[in-house]
């Protein structure tokens, strides 16, 4: 159990038919071929003039007029969220405007540092959990909290007052640097795991390897908990990797529950179908940081036969399961040729993972398939009002 987590573990076409999240086509010599055979009928004809880009004071304003009404600054949310997009190379269209927007609203309503509801508490409840894990008593506990932190109030004073999980991983902070009983119950690792307006990984912002657009003051980490950082790292986890998705929501349920579990979902679906053995479709194909094998990778292991494949083939094809190019092996090819031949008609691409989200946060039974129709529907109306 981690404190706090979002509800996040967190393709559709636009009008050219490209899926939303892939970057402008380049030139390349097949569409400068295209371009002259188009140049050249033009004489017989009347050519269609070429729509402009739009301007990026004219993106601004419509990802501000798509923001809702009641949200405070929208055209600063709109410089950050157009800034995010430029820096990333991500089209600012329609879907993709709007797919950001949903996931924001659904994650924090649109702010940097939501308040989390009896944040205190969890926190506390989380200190004295793995405290009895590691058998260490109660009142230890207490007397480590009743120390003076750096800011001249105890531990307790501040973890008392904490509302946001910005405010909590600075406690942490400052508890793993100086508390010996800080590092005994969490080791070098601050236990806040997500933050910002799109409650976004701070792992995933940590270890991404690109440009970070801004000029920062402090960690990468206290970047997600600002407004730019927080888009800007939830944009790139959100659109920032290429999918073959028809449609929205599957992307929805990846920002949740990790890139590709909607593929990799529909892909255990194809080896429980070909196989007969049930598996659970959480998208984890298998067991990382290990050589182990998992369910999903002894069901596979089980069709060896009839894939015509070793088990090293089929190791090395399921550790590309968090790639675009998994889609791409042979192992992916013959699975789901197996499962439809067995079903008799053709098997989907993407499924919604079979996640319940776990959290000190949330106190309902929720999954990720709730996650993803959530914000799909928030996409919809946003879509709606961009079509207006």
């Amino acid at each position: 159990m981690t404190i706090p987590l979002s509800t996040c573990r967190t393709a559709c076409p636009d009008p050219s038919g490209r899926p939303f999240a892939t970057r402008p086509v380049r030139h390349s010599l097949l569409a400068a071929i295209g371009a002259a055979a188009v140049l050249g009928l033009a004489g017989c004809g009347t050519q269609q003039p070429e729509i402009p880009a739009p301007k990026p004071e004219e993106v601004r304003a419509k990802i501000a007029r798509l923001i809702p009404a009641n949200i405070p600054d929208r055209q600063g949310w709109a410089r950050d969220i157009y800034a995010a997009f430029d820096a990333l190379d991500i089209p600012p269209n329609d879907e993709n405007i709007c797919s950001v927007l949903a996931v924001t609203v659904q994650e924090s309503t649109f702010q940097a540092t939501p308040p989390v509801p009896g944040l205190a508490k969890i926190a506390r409840d989380e200190i004295y959990l793995r405290a009895g894990r590691l058998h260490v008593p109660r009142f230890m506990v207490d007397a480590a909290l009743d120390v003076k932190s750096p800011n001249g109030k105890t531990y307790s004073q501040r973890l008392a007052a904490v509302r946001t999980e910005e405010q909590l991983s600075a406690i942490f902070d400052d508890f793993l640097g100086i508390m010996p009983l800080g590092k005994q119950l969490f080791g070098t690792l601050n236990p806040v795991k997500t933050g910002g307006p799109m409650q976004v990984s701070i792992a995933f912002a940590e270890d991404r390897r690109w440009t970070y657009p801004y000029e920062r003051k402090g960690s990468i980490r206290d970047e997600v908990f600002t407004r730019r950082g927080g888009m800007y790292f939830g944009i790139a986890h959100l659109l920032d990797y290429p999918t073959s998705y028809r449609e929205p929501l599957y992307r929805f349920a990846d920002f949740n529950a990790g890139w590709y579990a909607s593929r990799n979902a529909a892909f255990q679906a194809a080896v429980s179908r070909a196989s007969g053995i049930k598996l659970a479709l959480d998208g984890d194909l298998i067991i990382h940081g290990s050589s182990k094998a998992g369910q999903t990778e002894r069901a596979v292991r089980a069709l060896a036969g009839k894939l015509d494949m070793s088990e090293t083939a089929i190791r090395n094809a399921l550790e590309r399961g968090d790639t675009h190019g998994f889609e791409k092996t042979d192992l992916y090819e013959k699975v789901f040729a197996l499962a439809e031949k067995r079903a008799g008609k053709p098997l989907p691409r993407a499924v919604l993972p079979g996640i319940r989200l776990e959290s000190p946060k949330i106190t309902r039974n929720l999954t990720t398939a709730w996650f993803a129709n959530r914000v799909n529907d928030r996409h919809l109306a946003c879509m709606k009002r961009a079509r207006s």
